[in-house]
């Protein structure tokens, strides 16, 4: 079955593998999950993602990561740029939660926060706010 907006198919997949205290969770492999895999790797809100090929398709596998309580490391997780409705932020991009969480920006220069965002000087579409 399509899915028509593949990036809340991944974040909703993480959401409930989450909730359901799984170790990992396999999404449909394309590059735009790769750079959001790498970002959330890099921001320390998942372990570690890779490619696995099957008999079908790509899929990539990511581990999710637990704090030391056994709560997840991602508490809240929403898309904001939908495709029926773009939602995109010009050079002074508003900061999450006082800076506490982060929203991730689609820009010119590839994927980045919000934070290094406006270090770049540079707009863009907001896709999700994470923390």
């Amino acid at each position: 079955m399509p899915v028509t907006d593949p990036i809340a198919d991944y974040l909703t997949r993480i959401r409930n593998a989450a909730k359901a205290k799984h170790k990992t969770v396999d999404v449909p492999q394309s590059k735009l999950k790769e750079s959001i895999s790498k970002l959330l790797k890099d921001k320390g809100y998942i372990k570690d993602y890779s490619v696995v090929t099957t008999e079908k398709f790509p899929v990539l596998r990511v581990q999710l990561r637990y704090l030391s309580n056994g709560e997840h490391a991602i508490k809240e997780i929403t898309r904001v740029s939908t495709p029926g409705r773009r939602v995109y932020e010009g050079k002074n991009i508003k900061r999450y939660l006082s800076g506490l969480g982060l929203s991730v920006v689609s820009t010119s220069k590839g994927l980045m926060t919000d934070k290094e965002a406006r270090a770049a000087g540079v707009g863009g579409e907001v896709l999700f706010r994470i923390h």
